[in-house]
């Protein structure tokens, strides 16, 4: 697997917490999108750790193809 497996075809928002760590889901192959549910252990990929630094919405990559990860940077669109 050289490639993450496309998850979606927009960003997907999610609410994070002042202080939470997140580990965003770089395989694609994950049940919990965009968060990783370990289902990468049999690739080479690794999830991405996210430290919220105040409460708000974030917009987290689905496609897998941002150059600002774990962030949509709007590559679902090319």
């Amino acid at each position: 697997m050289n490639k993450p497996i496309r998850a979606g075809d927009s960003a997907i928002a999610i609410e994070v917490e002042e202080g939470k760590s997140y580990f965003w889901c770089s395989c694609g192959k994950s049940l919990k999108q965009p968060l990783c549910d370990g289902s990468h252990k049999e690739t080479e990929f690794k999830p991405i750790a996210f430290k919220a630094d105040v409460t708000k919405k974030i917009f987290f990559c689905a496609c897998k193809q941002t150059k600002n990860q774990p962030f949509c940077d709007g590559s679902h669109n090319k």
